[in-house]
């Protein structure tokens, strides 16, 4: 199944500003997957997309926790292309095991600390962000500073809009497939 609108095939099949920003991915990754691609056609979006990504990169939240996240999010979303990437960038760049990506796709984590964070992700994705103050203190009694709660809020952020792109665009999967076991 193809894409609902057309994902470059290469670099150079892209818009002429997409092309360096895609350049950049390639080094940084060797393969410059089909999502970047896809969100390519709009160099803004990209642009966007990828500085928000590097900004958080350098934020206080481990990238493990960052990877939870993400799987936790995208099952509560249902995007499959986001679960089968970040369900490989997890075991293969994160290094969590399978118990623990079960977890997270379940809104939790078997790490005492990081199951706060990702319970409170999940929250945020479930309540559209009608959290009480119970649950910011929740977050922060388990060892989260403000930096990182801040930082939580974007990465749903982040991955939620990743999520919804994929899944308007049906973006094609190019990473070991994983499938939502339901949308939320």
């Amino acid at each position: 199944m193809s894409s609902r609108i057309p994902t470059p095939a290469t670099i150079a099949d892209a818009p002429a500003a997409s092309q360096p920003l895609l350049e950049a991915v390639n080094k940084q990754l060797g393969v410059v997957p089909n999502l970047f691609r896809l969100v390519s056609n709009s160099p803004a979006a990209l642009e966007g997309y990828l500085g928000l990504s590097a900004a958080l990169g350098k934020g206080k939240l481990p990238a493990p926790t960052r990877e939870r996240i993400a799987l936790a999010v995208a099952e509560i979303n249902g995007c499959n292309y986001c679960l089968s990437a970040h369900t490989y960038l997890g075991k293969n760049l994160a290094k969590l095991d399978d118990a623990e990506i079960t977890a997270n796709r379940s809104g939790a984590s078997n790490d005492p600390k990081a199951d706060a964070a990702v319970r409170f992700a999940a929250k945020i994705v479930r309540e559209r962000g009608a959290l009480g103050a119970d649950d910011v203190e929740a977050v922060r009694l388990a060892g989260y500073d403000d930096a990182q709660i801040i930082e939580i809020v974007l990465h749903v952020a982040l991955n939620t809009w990743t999520n919804y792109v994929n899944e308007v665009f049906q973006t094609e999967i190019d990473f070991p497939l994983v499938a939502a076991r339901k949308a939320a």
